[in-house]
């Protein structure tokens, strides 16, 4: 395994990042134990949940990942081996079974409690915010057109309640997730002007056929030292091939949740198309062709990675181990340059 380590501070983190949304609906609760027990045999200490897993998200199973998890530890006695990120829901109808008084003190302070109940710890090593609470353009929706808004601005009061959580010793640093410039910037601001608690990183989506984050973001990341962790780098698993090659199954998400259709556009999977070309000329696993592609990038802290078996784990751990050449690269440049960004 690599490691590098999480920004501003000493805290060492695998380059690969074992995503755990599946746990509870795609997979069961043993199979959550599986998949933990063999990534940390594989070097990754690294692991990313949220109280809004499972996803989809629903009330009969809602939080039942960090359950799973916590369960895990309490079996294991491997909290100490383990880097734990988690996040807060933020608002909408589609988590309005969760909260509706978005990232106020109050819904802060109770969602940090919840986790540490549900995750069996006492601490909670990095915890994000999961998408913004203003009208942006996040979660698949490539331009942003400003529509009137109740939400007031309120970066400071976040960092301010991050600063007496972070005090209490629940959680050790902060995040962000599914941010445009504009927010991360702000935080990062205001933790400079108030000496406030600062984001340490991103969790944006990330692949081969989502480069947005090479925007204005990749610069914030590079400049301000905030690091991606970058989640989606297979595309729901269209950029392992399985999808165009007919190895899917029922169980397969796209198969299973249609409304997930962000990778499943016909310029996706055109673009798919050509980079699995690729992957067969260099005689490469797609699949580990683009994991490799998204760890390589310098504003990559972690790629996080998710299955819906060992099979699936254990190749996508493999991409570590690929370092991809020159040829390579240009070869995925040319498709970019053709079919650029058709998630977005």
């Amino acid at each position: 395994m690599k490691y590098t380590t999480l920004p501003h501070t000493d805290i060492k983190v695998s380059k690969l990042c074992l995503g755990t949304m599946t746990w509870g609906i795609q997979n069961t609760q043993d199979e959550g134990f599986e998949q933990m027990d063999y990534a940390l045999d594989q070097g990754i200490n690294f692991f990313d949940t949220a109280e809004l897993y499972p996803v989809p998200s629903d009330p009969k199973t809602y939080a039942d990942t960090e359950r799973i998890i916590g369960n895990w530890f309490e079996k294991t006695g491997h909290r100490d081996k383990v880097i734990l990120a988690s996040k807060i829901a933020g608002t909408g109808d589609y988590t309005a079974h969760i909260r509706t008084t978005g990232f106020s003190t109050e819904a802060l302070n109770d969602a940090v409690n919840q986790s540490l109940k549900r995750l069996k710890t006492d601490y909670i090593d990095l915890y994000q915010l999961h998408w913004p609470e203003r009208n942006t353009n996040t979660l698949g929706q490539r331009d942003y057109k400003h529509e009137e808004e109740q939400w007031q601005d309120n970066f400071n009061e976040i960092l301010h309640t991050f600063d007496g959580i972070i005090k209490s010793g629940k959680i050790r640093h902060i995040g962000i997730s599914n941010e445009k410039g504009w927010g991360t910037m702000r935080f990062l601001e205001e933790s400079k002007w108030y000496n406030l608690p600062r984001m340490l990183t991103i969790q944006n989506a990330y692949s081969l056929i989502n480069r947005i984050f090479e925007g204005d973001m990749a610069e914030i990341a590079l400049r301000e030292n905030i690091g991606l962790l970058a989640y989606s780098p297979l595309a729901c698993g269209v950029l392992s091939g399985k999808y165009i090659k007919g190895e899917d199954t029922k169980n397969s998400r796209l198969n299973r949740f249609t409304r997930f259709a962000r990778y499943s556009s016909e310029q996706c999977t055109a673009a798919a198309k050509r980079y699995l070309e690729i992957a067969e000329q260099y005689d490469l696993s797609f699949a580990q062709m683009s994991l490799a592609f998204v760890s390589q990038q310098p504003f990559v802290t972690s790629n996080i990675i998710g299955a819906t078996n060992l099979n699936q784990l254990k190749e996508n751990i493999g991409s570590i181990h690929l370092n991809l050449s020159k040829e390579v690269l240009d070869a995925i440049e040319e498709v970019h340059r053709e079919i650029p960004n058709p998630s977005a």
